[in-house]
């Protein structure tokens, strides 16, 4: 079995980088029934977090000589393979540099996941990448856009880049009537958004083309999922929040518009995509490489509306008619409507939905990637 520890943030950590390791590293143990637990190197503000659960190696992310001793740590243990899971804001330093500190120190083969690729990458951002993507036998990434915009900036040779879907849940068991009758959405349309609350989302445009969907689907709800980004509540407090509701207020859309203001627990957010007719990202950027929540909508099968930002291109290249300019109110309005005035066109994209998610299922994203940690430890041995 093939040893690996893995450093990012992680639970009870509320980020998407923490919820995603939890998952990848449940998925590889259940992958390859190996009962050991993998070691965590958990990047915090506080050396002291753990939990003390031996398995869980605390980082003070702010600490640079505390990298070069996690590095000796890691060395001097049995780990085969390290992943390290990338950022640019969750390690210390200029741009995340300290990670540089760590992985310049290793001596154990490292194979980095890129959550975050540009296409055309700046300073002091892009000395950062280039040096991490040297310094791994293998470089994961989870759009395939991503391996042209490393190999073209960096030269980074594309057999070295393994494109890995984002992993997503298998789906909850209860039905979808029972959920909507528990959310009170049965005799409801719902379209739904879902993330930590903060402009930039899009969410303005679908409040604007709200009453238009109103007057063609009456019963439509648009559900705003999710509380406010801890860095808006820093500098705004809840000021971007009142601005949507008297959006909401201006344009008679109280009936139409729930905002569901808190942290979703995994269950519970998978509970709400099952339930909702529509899942849409409306963003306006288009640079965006991933995107986790359109991940999850895709990997629970429900059908979906996005801007072709970056992600969003890839993940639904088969299906060019799901992606909306993001300047298009009247193209959304009217796509939307068309969707959720028929229960027969739903079904349908249900379907294909599903069908491009099965791959992107945990067990499946687990399995690809302990294959991967194991030919890299592989080669390892062999050159030793």
């Amino acid at each position: 079995m093939t040893k690996i520890a893995f450093i990012s943030t992680y639970v009870p950590q509320k980020c998407g980088l923490a919820a995603y390791t939890f998952h990848l590293r449940q998925a590889i143990q259940d992958s390859s029934k190996w009962r050991d637990a993998n070691p965590v190197v958990v990047l915090s503000d506080s050396a002291g977090e753990g939990g003390g659960d031996p398995m869980l190696w605390p980082l003070d992310r702010n600490d640079e000589e505390a990298y070069a001793r996690m590095a000796d740590k890691i060395n001097q243990s049995d780990v085969d393979v390290v992943s390290l899971q990338h950022e640019f804001g969750i390690y210390g330093g200029e741009a995340g540099a300290y990670a540089l500190t760590l992985a310049r120190r290793l001596k154990k083969p490292l194979v980095t996941t890129f959550h975050t690729v540009f296409e055309r990458p700046m300073p002091p951002y892009a000395p950062i990448q280039k040096e991490l993507a040297e310094l791994s036998s293998r470089i994961v990434v989870m759009n395939r856009k991503a391996v042209d915009f490393l190999h073209d900036t960096f030269q980074i040779p594309r057999e070295k880049i393994r494109f890995i879907p984002h992993g997503t849940p298998t789906g909850n068991p209860e039905s979808r009537r029972r959920l909507r009758q528990r959310l009170g959405w049965e005799n409801r349309k719902v379209l739904m958004t879902f993330g930590l609350l903060s402009r930039g989302k899009g969410i303005e445009l679908l409040l604007k083309a709200l009453p238009s969907i109103r007057r063609e689907v009456p019963e439509v709800l648009y559900a705003i999922v999710g509380q406010t980004h801890p860095g808006v509540l820093r500098t705004e407090g809840e000021r971007y929040r009142e601005e949507l509701r008297e959006l909401i207020r201006r344009n008679d859309l109280q009936d139409h518009v729930v905002m569901v203001d808190r942290f979703m627990e995994e269950n519970d957010l998978i509970r709400h995509i099952t339930a909702c007719d529509l899942y849409v990202t409306p963003y306006p950027g288009m640079e965006q490489i991933t995107s986790g929540t359109l991940a999850y909508a895709v990997g629970l099968g429900r059908p979906v509306l996005s801007t072709p930002y970056r992600y969003a291109q890839d993940l639904l290249a088969d299906y060019p008619e799901l992606l909306i300019p993001y300047d298009d109110e009247p193209a959304w309005a009217k796509r939307i409507s068309e969707m959720l005035r028929s229960e027969v066109r739903l079904k349908g994209w249900s379907k294909k939905i599903d069908s491009l998610g099965k791959p992107m299922r945990w067990p499946e994203v687990g399995r690809r990637h302990e294959q991967l940690f194991a030919e890299v430890s592989q080669v390892e041995t062999a050159t030793r």
